[in-house]
Order: C-alpha cells, then structure tokens, then sequence
C-alpha cells in the first residue's frame, strides 16, 4: 500500500523517521511517501485531509475529525516543554500584558500558554524567527518550541515563562502533550495499527542506532551544534515516544478537558487507536 506520510523539518521528527525512510527498517504492507512541511502547515493541512499519516500538534486533534491518533511517535516532554522568553525578567501581570510572538495558533504550545495564563495579545510567526523578533524588540515575549527551547541564552534572551513546568505541577507529573502522529480513520483500525507497529520500529531502530540517527537528524539542525541537537532529540525521543501508553493518552485527553473547560476548543470526540 502507497501512503504519504508528513513530518516536520526538525531533528526530532527525522530522527524517528530514519529506519523508516532510509530503508533501515523496511515492511511488507506500505511504500512511503514523506513530506516535509513546517508543523503548522501540517496542522492546516490536517483540517483538508490531504495526507494519509502526518505529524500535528495534539491542539490540533479538535479541527481534524477525519484523523485517529497513533500511540507511537508522539512528542511529549517529562516535566518540561515551551517556553517564554523575552529581553529582561518580567512579573506575570506584565507577561499578560505583552504581545507575545507564537509559533502558531494550531500548535500545543499556544494552547498551554492560553491555559496557564489567560488569553492575551500575540502575532504568529514562524518559530524560528521568535529568538530574533524577540531580541530585536519587535515583541515583547516569545513562546519558544523546538531547539530553541535550548538555545534561548545563546541568542540574548532570558527565559521568563516555564510551560512544561507548569504542566507538570498541575497534573501532578503528567508528561507534557506537545506533537503526535494521526493517519486517517477511513483507512481502517487494521491499517493503522499496522502503521503503528511499524512507525514504532522505526522510533526503537533510531534510538539502537543512536549515533547514525543523530547524523541523519543533522540535516534538520538548522545550524545548531551536534551536542545541543542530541540533548534535544533525547528529550522528545522518550519512551512515551515509543508508546503512549496510559500516561501520554490521559495527558492528551486532561489538555482538552482543561480546554473545554475555558471554552478555548470546540466540543469534539477525540479517536485514538486502541492499544
């Protein structure tokens, strides 16, 4: 079966792909198509089902119904994720006041910052030009994803804002639900499950294979060094990432019932593949 398959210009998206897509891992049931979108075109594509498995923020999930969540290859940080940073240290009364730069208004990052502080003023943009729109002045704050969550210091900024930690103290250690994988539910719960297993030996054949992942997920560094580039593909290449299991599912559903709650995502049915 021919299938496309989207994901995200980043290390951490290339390095589970890399047994799949070099061939290291090879399967019987499907031929691979990749695309390579940045993740908030891939959450608007999401919403037009364009593709058969793509990468999309977990925000995502309430505009894409077509979709089912795969349990492998999430994205989810173990007591830390996005970040705000801005010139100088700020009090939270004058963080809500700010025009913050965001990575877009479909990405997970967005949508955690709107639950721990409110709504607020923000101007979209592409994530890797935040570090600089910050230092220049043109916002006041930026809602940093990606590996410039590490980079931030480097760049002239200082870290004002801790999402994943303030997801963590809130659901007392939940890990933080930031991108997953979906394929389409018209597709069928064998097919996906298939994907699943197969998407999953690619993640394991990555993190055997450390060091060839890595130089293969170097392509994506975006001029980063390799030692920076390791440490974050360690932190969102966890064992969650292999398997959801019980913890990443619960955060995923917790995100959208505190949504729901503040009226910040419509009312929707969320569909998960089965264990």
């Amino acid at each position: 079966m021919e299938i496309s398959v989207g994901h995200t210009p980043d290390s951490d998206d290339a390095f589970m792909f890399y047994g799949m897509f070099t061939g290291k891992v090879p399967s019987p049931d499907f031929k691979v198509n990749h695309v390579i979108e940045d993740i908030e075109k891939l959450n608007r594509k999401a919403t037009d089902p364009q593709l058969d498995v793509t990468a999309v923020s977990v925000h995502a999930c309430a505009y894409i119904p077509g979709y089912t969540i795969l349990r492998s290859g999430g994205s989810f940080g173990i007591g830390y994720g996005p970040i705000v940073t801005a010139r100088k240290q700020m009090s939270i009364d004058e963080i809500k006041k700010c025009k913050i730069a965001i990575p877009g208004k479909m990405t997970s990052a967005f949508l955690l910052l709107q639950l721990m502080i409110g709504k607020f003023d923000y101007v979209e943009m592409n994530f890797s030009d935040i570090p600089e729109a910050v230092k220049s002045g043109k916002v006041d704050a930026g809602l940093v994803i990606h590996e410039t969550q590490l980079s931030y210091e480097q760049e002239g900024n200082v870290k004002i804002l801790d999402v994943g930690e303030w997801w963590d103290k809130t659901t007392n250690g939940l890990p933080v639900p930031l991108g997953i994988n979906v394929m389409k539910t018209d597709l069928g719960m064998e097919t996906i499950h298939k994907f699943d297993k197969y998407l999953q030996a690619s993640i394991e054949y990555g993190l055997e294979n450390m060091d060839d992942a890595l130089e293969y997920a170097m392509q994506y560094s975006r001029g980063k060094p390799r030692d920076l580039i390791e440490k974050f593909v360690k932190m969102y290449v966890n064992k969650v990432t292999v398997n959801m299991g019980d913890a990443g599912e619960e955060s995923i559903r917790k995100v959208f019932e505190m949504a729901k709650e503040k009226g910040l995502v419509p009312d929707f049915e969320l569909s998960i593949a089965t264990k």
